[in-house]
């Protein structure tokens, strides 16, 4: 895996468009995505990492040698209308020391969440987000031909096979078509809500857009054994009154059906945002469990971890990153979570097989 071949399959290779044409060779110093020919075992993630402040935990990525580092979101905090502060926000990690070992370590892709999109909390509503969105594919090398470039939004996917197996690997933007949330009134006494929102379940409010919607739905169609889809915000958590899924009950509940409609085996998330990191498992009625790994403090944390009834395990406080592990040659094949501090030390770990993430065989 480490002598992955140069080129990058639909659009989203690692090439900056301005600066290079396609077929000649990539920036040395910066690798390509694994080859579609080749399989990841080793896929690393994170969020929330400020670009005013160090980030250690990016050189412990690079001591972990991944195949892969997925950006979840926050990956700067721009929250601004004015492009060119937004692009020195992204210009000042780009400089980072520790960013550029990565980048030359590691294969990137990159997804959005509302502070590189552009404001807190933003959404649809967010009047800049064609200029943010030019930015942001700019500097995470997104080719001026990659499909990502050809709709609105910067969602994608990304294919790799070898030997007759399959990863699918989905970047979803759940900010660029998602439909203004219910803020909690303030001092709202009803015990039942907190924080920040209150769950809408109007079931015409929306996280991807009809459009976005419809291209999971042929992504799920898609032959693949496992299915990793980037969320920049989490999913199979307990509601806890912060932006996630849980925010609109009726898309949550869309994306199980899509999963039971399009019988899509081997589907897990990998989300960020809250400033924690956690291990979330749902069991929906008819399909096998949903994880969630939320990975969330390249520099961020927050003074209180929320309740969980899906959490396994603890939450994780301190700066950190994800690790997915995957043993390709194990029967069945095996799949380990992890989460691993500024310090180095793994501080969750759990391991299922693939063929718990089955539909259940009909009696």
């Amino acid at each position: 895996m480490r002598t992955m071949l140069r080129r990058w399959i639909l659009g989203m290779g690692l090439l900056m468009p301005s600066a290079v044409a396609v077929g000649q060779e990539a920036d040395p110093k910066v690798l390509p995505v694994p080859s579609s020919t080749s399989l990841p075992t080793r896929i690393a993630f994170g969020s929330c990492g400020h670009q005013n402040k160090p980030q250690p935990v990016l050189d412990r990525v690079v001591q972990a040698k991944p195949d892969l580092f997925i950006y979840l979101g926050d990956n700067i905090y721009g929250d601004t209308r004015d492009m060119k502060l937004l692009q020195a926000k992204y210009d000042l990690l780009g400089a980072k020391p520790e960013f550029q070992r990565l980048r030359a370590s590691v294969p990137v892709v990159s997804i959005w969440d509302d502070h590189d999109y552009g404001e807190n909390d933003a959404g649809i509503d967010y009047p800049m987000k064609e200029e943010s969105r030019a930015i942001f594919f700019d500097f995470w090398r997104v080719p001026a031909d990659s499909p990502r470039r050809s709709h609105p939004g910067i969602y994608g996917v990304h294919f790799f096979e070898q030997d007759g197996k399959r990863l699918q690997l989905i970047l979803l933007d759940t900010r660029t078509f998602r439909t203004p949330l219910i803020r909690r009134p303030k001092n709202d006494p009803n015990p039942q809500f907190k924080n920040d929102y209150i769950p809408d379940p109007n079931p015409e409010k929306t996280f991807l857009g009809d459009r976005q919607w419809q291209w999971l739905e042929e992504q799920l169609r898609e032959p693949a054994d496992l299915r990793l889809i980037a969320s920049s915000i989490q999913f199979s958590h307990e509601y806890n009154g912060y932006e996630s899924w849980t925010n609109y009950p009726a898309q949550q509940e869309m994306m199980f059906d899509l999963i039971r409609k399009t019988k899509a085996s081997g589907v897990c998330f990998v989300s960020g945002d809250v400033h924690w990191a956690e291990l979330s498992k749902r069991s929906p009625e008819g399909i096998y469990p949903i994880y969630d790994l939320t990975a969330s403090g390249i520099t961020e944390t927050w003074f209180k971890v929320e309740p969980n009834q899906y959490r396994i395990g603890e939450a994780v406080r301190q700066n950190h990153f994800g690790m997915m592990e995957i043993d390709w040659q194990a029967n069945p094949i095996s799949i380990t979570w992890k989460v691993i501090d500024v310090e180095g030390k793994e501080v969750l770990k759990h391991s299922v097989s693939l063929d718990q993430l089955q539909f259940p065989t009909p009696n």
